[in-house]
């Protein structure tokens, strides 16, 4: 029996097809997946990346200030040691200059002893001398004597001044320290009216001393007379550079009435004192100087409101150079308190000079 044949079929699959179309869809389905998963990955894996950089600059800064830290602590440590070094040689020489300061202090409380106990040595031997010459007669001077002088009993005499000579000139200290021996009580009186001024008992002593000293002139003597503070001019009003007569009974009292009419005042200029026996023509060959302390200053002026006992000591030394030589300086110191250096150093002048040193008691004349 014959067999019917089927009927060709123009679009057919095999079964080879088939599974390359499966195996096509799982690749692409695959290829889809592996994307997406790659996409994700790369995302999360650029945070990360990104949080671990950080961190690791964070630790790198960190390990940084932490070298940085450790180095200035050492550093610190070492200026800390270095101090301490410091402090203690200090302190040091601090336990060293205050035992030579100690040592200082305790010689020169020694030596301002020393000066006070010569001080008082130098007195009671003028006062000893003194007394010792109270008996003298005053017979070889009253033959002498120009004007008379009356002093409160026996008084009226000074022992060790070298008197006499052709021409002598006195040189008073009219400075404001002549109105007191104690430095408050010249503050107090130097606000005073000038009447109670003119009634200080050192000035009034000091007048009275001249008033003496111009007794004792000789006969056929010179004489000037000049008052001195920050500038030095003659008591006698034009009698600049002139020797006076001695015998001038009416000039010599007004010299004195002068004196007492005249105020203490302004500082010590010793140069201007010492520049006229120097400038006197002839020179004098007797000078007498009344005087109570140290130069204050030498020149008119001066802006220095305070000068240290170590200055005036200076100024004394310079201004002795003005003085001419071979002349014999007789020296009435009236002490103020606290000058220590004024007895010593106008001795040295009087012994230098060959002349004499005396220091005046409140008494005298």
């Amino acid at each position: 029996m014959a067999r019917k044949r089927r009927p060709a079929e123009i679009f057919s699959m095999s079964f080879l097809d088939c599974m390359s179309c499966g195996f096509g869809a799982v690749i692409l389905f695959f290829m889809i997946i592996n994307s997406h998963v790659n996409a994700t990955t790369d995302d999360d894996t650029k945070e990360l990346m990104a949080e671990t950089n950080l961190l690791e600059i964070q630790v790198l800064e960190g390990r940084k200030n932490l070298a940085l830290a450790r180095n200035i602590k050492q550093k610190l440590e070492t200026e800390m040691e270095d101090a301490e070094s410091q402090i203690a040689q200090i302190i040091a020489l601090i336990q060293e200059l205050q035992a030579e300061l100690d040592k200082y202090d305790n010689e020169t409380l020694a030596k301002i002893k020393r000066i006070e106990k010569l001080q008082s040595d130098i007195k009671s031997l003028d006062e000893e001398v003194k007394r010792l010459l109270a008996l003298k007669k005053q017979q070889d001077a009253a033959g002498r004597q120009i004007r008379t002088f009356k002093g409160e009993g026996d008084r009226q005499y000074l022992t060790g001044l070298k008197l006499g000579g052709d021409r002598t000139l006195i040189l008073v200290d009219r400075s404001a320290s002549m109105l007191a021996d104690k430095l408050v009580n010249i503050l107090r009186r130097r606000n005073l009216p000038e009447a109670d001024q003119l009634r200080s008992r050192k000035w009034r002593q000091v007048v009275a001393s001249v008033d003496w000293l111009t007794s004792q002139f000789a006969q056929g003597s010179e004489y000037q007379i000049y008052m001195f503070n920050n500038k030095a001019e003659p008591v006698i009003q034009g009698s600049e550079g002139i020797w006076l007569k001695a015998e001038d009974d009416t000039q010599l009292d007004e010299a004195v009435r002068v004196l007492r009419r005249t105020v203490p005042a302004n500082g010590t200029n010793m140069h201007a004192a010492f520049r006229v026996a120097k400038e006197l023509n002839p020179r004098p060959d007797n000078i007498i100087l009344l005087v109570d302390g140290m130069p204050t200053m030498e020149a008119e002026s001066t802006n220095k409101a305070v000068v240290s006992a170590g200055e005036r000591a200076n100024i004394f030394t310079r201004a002795v150079r003005e003085l001419p030589s071979g002349v014999p300086i007789n020296i009435l110191l009236y002490p103020m308190e606290g000058d220590l250096n004024a007895p010593i150093s106008y001795w040295s002048l009087a012994l230098t000079s060959g002349g004499s040193f005396v220091s005046v008691s409140r008494d005298w004349p």
